[in-house]
């Protein structure tokens, strides 16, 4: 469904969206940004709040008046181009056991795996509700900074707060995520006008589908946390004043009203082509995004066929 007159074209109808006054149309250009800060944060407050949010149990974390589950020795992060990688270990899987026996300490854990270097080392591991088995060969001589498996383990529990301690996190983590987004947005910038090409991790509809599908398997917690970030990244980039996006309409209706004049031809030029642009952009990441998950797309496809 579409508001009347919002593709700017002139219209007779005093209900048509390019008829109203400067404050009504900008109010309706930034709804759209802000609903999605909105939900963003109080996704985050929620999980703060009811669901459980998965935290790093650190020796100075407070949790004063908080409730933690049980923590659990999980990974939090992958090496590339790892053994860890190559196994298919991801992050938020939960460790359950390597060689049949169980770990209560990560520095315990480390030393076997070290002590086990260029053998064949068997994990047990937990993603979600779904138990996998994977084998890996830990490496004798690992890059500096790095394990001898390639990933970063940490103690990690879903934790919930009383309701003004988890409005004041939310608001905090809220903020953290946002300037996160927004620095990483600055080096997609950069990268493009620089070298024209796309940074690592960028991701399109496809990528966004196969993450939706892998924090939806490590569970509803995770996939809360997943859907706060990325409705921050959508309020982010539909507020950038490129044009075709709300923040470009909103860019036009300040210099309209600036100069008290519109300027209906030339937003609508500037609106096909950064439309245009968007799509090209789309096309590129999604090219790149089938190209990186093609071996999950194969094992998709061989269960499907």
């Amino acid at each position: 469904m579409k508001i009347l007159g919002e593709d700017g074209g002139p219209s007779s109808d005093p209900r048509s969206f390019g008829n109203k006054k400067f404050w009504p149309r900008l109010a309706v250009l930034a709804a759209g940004v802000g609903m999605n800060f909105i939900l963003g944060w109080f996704l985050i407050f929620l999980g703060l709040l009811a669901i459980g949010t998965p935290t790093e149990i650190t020796a100075d974390l407070d949790l004063r008046g908080a409730r933690a589950s049980a923590s659990e020795i999980t990974i939090i992060a992958v090496e590339k181009d790892s053994p860890a990688q190559y196994a298919g270990f991801k992050a938020g899987d939960v460790i359950l056991a390597i060689d049949d026996q169980k770990f209560t300490e990560i520095d315990e854990m480390i030393r076997y795996t070290t002590s086990r270097a260029g053998s064949k080392v068997s994990y047990e591991l937990k993603r979600g509700k779904t138990v996998l088995s994977r084998e890996v060969v830990p490496r004798a001589s690992p890059p500096a900074g790095s394990g001898p498996v390639g990933f970063a383990p940490a103690e990690v529990a879903l934790v919930t707060y009383p309701f003004f301690e988890a409005l004041k996190l939310s608001a905090a983590s809220f903020v953290s995520k946002t300037l996160g987004i927004l620095s990483a947005f600055g080096l997609l910038l950069k990268s493009l006008v620089t070298s024209g090409k796309l940074i690592e991790g960028l991701s399109g509809p496809v990528g966004i589908a196969v993450l939706t599908r892998d924090f939806t398997n490590l569970g509803f917690a995770y996939l809360l946390q997943f859907t706060a970030a990325l409705s921050i990244n959508l309020a982010i980039i539909n507020g950038f004043p490129f044009p075709a996006l709300d923040g470009g309409r909103i860019l036009f209706l300040l210099v309209e009203k600036i100069r008290g004049v519109k300027s209906i031809k030339w937003e609508r030029v500037a609106n096909t082509v950064g439309f245009l642009l968007l799509i090209l952009l789309m096309v590129a990441v999604t090219f790149r995004d089938v190209d990186r998950f093609s071996e999950q797309f194969r094992r998709l496809l061989e269960r499907l066929l």
